[in-house]
């Protein structure tokens, strides 16, 4: 079995997309020629990949990608950066 990369694109807007994939670069090319018009990274062109991270387990990765989908911005951006001791604390929640 392919191993599968779970990847962030960072669109026009500034918006955050998570996805999974078995093939990143037909992944990517298809993000940014809009494949299907109605997804929601083709209203927001030009796309730019700021992280990918690739799993033997199909398992792994798509929980993986669901778990970042849940995320807020600042999660995600410190995953982006590499800011690896910065996701627990900012999965706390304050009150």
């Amino acid at each position: 079995m392919r191993a599968l990369t779970v990847y962030i694109l960072k669109c026009n807007d500034d918006s955050y997309y998570t996805g999974v994939t078995n093939d990143l670069t037909r992944r990517v090319e298809e993000h940014q020629t809009s494949f299907s018009q109605n997804s929601y990274t083709s209203k927001r062109l030009p796309l730019s990949l700021v992280y990918a991270n690739s799993f033997d387990s199909p398992n792994d990765a798509i929980a993986f990608e669901k778990k970042i989908k849940r995320w807020s911005r600042a999660k995600k951006e410190a995953l982006i950066i590499g800011k690896f001791d910065q996701l627990v604390k900012l999965s706390k929640k304050k009150f």
